[in-house]
């Protein structure tokens, strides 16, 4: 066995001795040079003081772990002029001073505790016959060094949750190679712009529309150019569009009830023949169960056993009593209950031919009546009362199913959606609620415009566009990139964008519930730049 773990020990021992286990392996050794060097006046010494052992663990071999007892020894130092009298032997390339196990091992563990973390990288190492606890992974990976990445060119900046809401630190990006460069622990202008200062190669820096990022790239690399990200500029647009819909919300109910309106006798129609083809296909699935039980009767009539009927027709005894006792086969349809709602379900019929049709409103009159349910049970009892309502005065008439009452987004998105990839009830919408509302059809057409722009299919310039955007609904949002403008119209120019950052944003949201939120930063900082 010797001479096998020869090449797997590290280099600069002897063996002298090999002790196996069933669960481990012990290697005995010592260091091959005679001489030692004095750590503080590198001299060489061999005068020997005495003699002591470091147990060292190493790596695996077969499944097993390995740990080395190096009998190491201590030097007098030959210098008479060196304060240091003795000193012990280094063992270099092997294990550094007051280390409990080598180099080489060190190092593997270091990589699963970054690729792991602490609690997964233990178990992890368990298996593998390299045993150590979370907290010493934890502290191999916090002493990870890196090499120092190329200087980016094309910076992409961004920021991170910390937790939603309340605490934000920032990533940054090299965009040519799409990969991480660092991490800043807060989202702050003077941290950011200090990066830069300390990395003054950056040329490009693309950013959202925030003012943080904007400045802070202002501060510290005043001539690189700044890219907005043509995501967020179409985000931008998005809330503009939003802002103005919801101020026509009474026109587009309005119209959304003129179309429900003329849906309403088509869909009762479809609900009727489908619910006939649907009674069809119960019959059809009933009907061998029917002539069953028609067996069942006739041999019951003629004089037959229950246990003759049983045996005749495949049937359980109980079965076959069961069926002549209730006069008909069993069926699987179960009545619904009304629940909570049973003992008010005539007051709320009540108040529903009466023209009460607010859940809130009938909810209270429950409660006060007694009813101890929540109003979202009395909501959805509503909602199914008014699907299956004729009634022309209901303000919420049946309409087909899929094409539900249109929101604020939903109408802000059709708007700014390509015509051609809106149809049915939805282009119908669109096209009413357009003419009825010239505002919104000047939004819709500077909307296409700006996206046309953004995603760079057309052929019209920024200029033109701010230009058409005087006395419309959008103004606003156009002055809003004129305070911008450089940055917006670099974004029209260039390639770059942010989309590789968010890529990065949710790598490190991944490690980062690995850790389950008790990571700090230096820890996670390692393991986002290892994963890098």
């Amino acid at each position: 066995m010797t001479k096998r773990i020869l090449p797997l020990i590290p280099g600069g021992l002897a063996v002298e001795q090999v002790l196996p286990e069933p669960d481990r392996i012990t290697i005995v050794a010592r260091l091959r040079p005679p001489t030692s060097t004095c750590p503080d006046c590198h001299v060489p010494s061999s005068r020997v003081h005495s003699r002591y052992e470091r147990r060292l663990a190493d790596l695996p071999w077969q499944g097993r772990p390995v740990a080395i007892r190096v009998r190491a020894r201590r030097f007098f130092c030959a210098e008479p002029a060196c304060p240091r009298r003795t000193f012990a032997e280094r063992l270099p390339g092997i294990a550094h001073r007051s280390a409990r196990r080598c180099d080489r091992l060190a190092d593997i563990q270091r990589q699963v505790a970054l690729a792991l973390g602490g609690e997964a990288g233990a178990r992890l190492s368990a298996h593998l016959a390299m045993p150590t606890s979370a907290d010493t992974l934890l502290r191999l990976a916090r002493s990870a060094t890196r090499a120092e990445p190329p200087m980016p060119r094309v910076l992409g900046v961004d920021e991170w949750a910390w937790r939603k809401g309340r605490r934000y630190g920032t990533i940054l990006v090299d965009l040519e190679r799409s990969a991480v460069i660092d991490l800043l622990p807060d989202r702050d202008a003077s941290s950011f712009a200090e990066w830069l200062r300390g990395h003054p190669g950056v040329e490009v820096i693309a950013r959202d529309r925030a003012d943080i990022y904007a400045d802070g790239a202002r501060r510290g690399a005043p001539r690189a150019v700044q890219v907005a990200d043509r995501w967020h500029l179409l985000r931008n647009l998005g809330e503009a569009v939003r802002t103005i819909v919801a101020g026509h919300h009474a026109a587009v109910r309005r119209v959304w009830r003129g179309i429900a309106a003329e849906q309403a006798g088509p869909a009762a129609s479809e609900k009727a023949a489908s619910t006939t083809t649907r009674e069809a296909k119960r019959a059809a699935r009933h009907q061998p169960r029917q002539a069953r039980y028609a067996e069942v009767r006739r041999l019951a009539d003629a004089g037959a056993t229950v246990s003759t009927i049983a045996r005749a027709c495949e049937l359980d005894r109980k079965t076959v009593r069961k069926w002549l006792r209730e006069g008909r086969p069993g069926t699987w349809d179960r009545p619904s209950s009304p629940g909570i709602l049973g003992p008010y379900i005539d007051q709320l019929e009540r108040r529903w031919a009466e023209g009460s049709r607010n859940a809130a409103r009938l909810w209270a009159e429950l409660v006060s009546a007694g009813f101890r349910g929540g109003r979202s049970t009395v909501r959805a009892w509503a909602t199914r009362r008014r699907r299956v309502s004729s009634d022309p005065l209901d303000p919420k008439p049946t309409v087909r199913e899929g094409w539900k009452p249109p929101s604020v987004v939903r109408v802000a998105r059709l708007i700014q959606a390509d015509p051609a990839d809106v149809r049915g009830l939805d282009g119908m919408f669109l096209n009413r609620l357009l003419a009825e509302v010239p505002a919104l059809a000047v939004v819709h057409g500077l909307a296409r415009g700006f996206a046309v722009l953004v995603r760079k299919e057309g052929t019209g310039t920024l200029d033109e566009w701010l230009a058409t955007t005087v006395g419309t609904p959008l103004e606003s949002f156009a002055e809003g990139l004129k305070k911008d403008l450089a940055a917006v119209q670099a974004a029209l120019d260039t390639p770059w964008s942010t989309s590789p950052v968010e890529g990065q944003i949710s790598r490190l949201k991944t490690i980062k519930r690995t850790m389950y939120g008790r990571a700090g930063f230096s820890l996670l900082r390692s393991r986002i730049l290892h994963a890098a």
